[in-house]
């Protein structure tokens, strides 16, 4: 997609340059990834920045007490919503006219791929990696295949179809016709939402029931909030993931125990030791 520069107006498409100036986004609705494609973040380039720098600190502070390899996708979640923060500032130079149409183009494909394409693949692998043998892990395994799925569907949209970012009540706004469809929308809540309820781990399953809330909000309320929402999703989803790491509280043998493993795997150098007593095994 080649695209122009946009005003921080909130009527206005991000248009293709054979279009003459702004198109005006009449029939365009905000609405969420899971309704019609739709993903919109922060309400500026600054607190983009400034949440991904947040997140990306709890996010290494995460990795730093991960015990088991088999936890490490799970416990990277915080650090990849850092990214996918970061990236969201850029989309936000962009569509204020501070970088160039190629650096807009990049920085929101790179977003949407994330949340469109990789998100659905990596939450149920995540889990499935982390789950015990049983038909708890079995049905998680299905669901990666589902989600991979979606993740090849949407991913053929972002490259072979045009999509459109723009800005909407003071947040932005993504689509593309094929990574709207509705019945991917449901796809893609099943992989995601339905992997996290399925988990033998509580904190994983607290996980889950967030993440419903949080959709069930997003279609409830006018979507103009889903902006402030969607962050303060992403702060409090870092937070709760690396507090129960740090606590011992995912065991991936010992679902729900606490695990006997006191020095990480990574990272070590970044574990500040308390004591000169500390045990190291």
């Amino acid at each position: 997609m080649h695209s122009v520069k946009l005003k921080t107006s909130d009527d206005y498409w991000c248009a293709p340059d054979n279009d003459a100036g702004y198109v005006p986004a009449m029939a365009a609705q905000s609405l969420s990834h899971f309704a019609a494609g739709g993903i919109r973040m922060c309400f500026s380039a600054t607190a983009s920045f400034v949440s991904s720098g947040v997140i990306a600190t709890i996010g290494v502070a995460t990795l730093r007490h991960v015990r088991e390899p088999r936890a490490l996708l799970f416990a990277c979640v915080p650090l990849l919503f850092a990214v996918h923060q970061f990236t969201e500032g850029w989309v936000w130079l962009g569509l204020e006219g501070h970088i160039g149409n190629a650096g807009l183009r990049r920085a929101a494909f790179l977003f949407t791929l994330y949340a469109q394409g990789i998100l659905p693949f990596l939450m149920p692998a995540a889990v499935a990696l982390m789950e015990p043998a049983g038909w708890r892990r079995k049905i998680i395994l299905g669901l990666t295949g589902v989600g991979a799925f979606v993740c090849w569907w949407d991913l053929y949209g972002l490259l072979f179809l045009e999509s459109k970012v723009y800005i909407k009540q003071a947040s932005i706004a993504y689509r593309n016709p094929l990574t709207g469809n509705f019945q991917i929308s449901l796809l893609y809540i099943l992989a995601t939402c339905g992997a996290l309820l399925l988990s033998s781990h509580r904190v994983v399953r607290l996980y889950g029931v967030l993440n419903v809330i949080i959709l069930t909000i997003v279609h409830i309320v006018k979507a103009h909030v889903f902006a402030s929402v969607w962050c303060f999703y992403a702060a409090l989803m870092s937070v709760m993931i690396y507090w129960q790491f740090r606590n011992r509280n995912i065991d991936v043998e010992t679902p729900n125990g606490r695990s006997l493993v006191l020095r990480p795997f990574l990272l070590p150098w970044l574990r500040l030791m308390r004591g000169v007593g500390a045990r190291r095994e």
